[in-house]
């Protein structure tokens, strides 16, 4: 992995916030809401998570207990918009199970990072992506979250090479830019707006790119910092 310049990172930062402004993230009414919606918004785009949700709220609330008293099968018709309902109904349900059996917000809330982390990955269906993103987001703990649009953006702009793992990439941003849990939150936005405005996998518009001037991809002055 290409090292991580602290330097060039923070200047990444403030040129995204500047073409964007704040993205005021996670999209959820509660940590709880913001667990399920990172649980749905595996492989689909949010708008679909949002149908999904509001049509589960229009028959439960959105409670662990309540989505466990709700058949199978109905759970699934709820989520029919997601995509893939049936797997994801599944695993809504085994965290669900695993949150109430683990005392719910309070419970989970008293565990380090660490073993929060490790919980979460022990359930099935929850990979490091979904967990960081309830981490961050629903318990407000320093966990900088990884996905392809990082990948992408920060490869193109020369930082990371295709051969480092999702973890090696997560310790080198969380070392270089500090423990920050509201520069996480506001980061990983930005480049999430980015990635799917701008900086796509296919047909990148570079010519409106506030990062282009330091991409190599763009052919830019290579290696200058942004």
């Amino acid at each position: 992995m290409t090292s991580l310049d602290a330097e060039r990172l923070c200047a990444v930062y403030r040129l995204l916030l500047a073409q964007y402004g704040p993205q005021h993230w996670w999209p959820g009414d509660s940590p709880f809401a913001v667990m399920v919606g990172a649980i749905l918004t595996q492989n689909t785009a949010w708008t679909n998570v949002e149908r999904g949700l509001d049509r589960l709220c229009d028959r439960i609330p959105l409670t662990a207990r309540a989505i466990l008293s709700l058949p199978g099968d109905e759970l699934a018709a709820c989520l029919r918009p997601v995509g893939y309902f049936n797997v994801k109904s599944q695993r809504l349900r085994a965290f669900c199970r695993a949150y109430r059996e683990a005392g719910e917000l309070a419970g989970l809330s008293t565990l380090g990072t660490d073993p929060l982390r490790r919980w979460l990955l022990g359930i099935r269906g929850i990979g490091p992506e979904t967990a960081d993103d309830i981490l961050l987001y629903a318990f407000e703990r320093p966990v900088f979250v990884m996905d392809a649009y990082t990948i992408r953006i920060f490869e193109r702009l020369g930082m990371l090479t295709g051969n480092a793992g999702y973890e090696a990439i997560r310790h080198g941003f969380e070392t270089a830019l500090g423990l920050d849990v509201p520069l996480f939150n506001e980061y990983h936005a930005l480049i999430v707006r980015h990635g799917k405005d701008i900086c796509r996998r296919t047909r990148p518009q570079c010519a409106h790119c506030c990062l282009s001037e330091s991409c190599p991809g763009f052919g830019g002055e290579r290696g200058r910092s942004p």
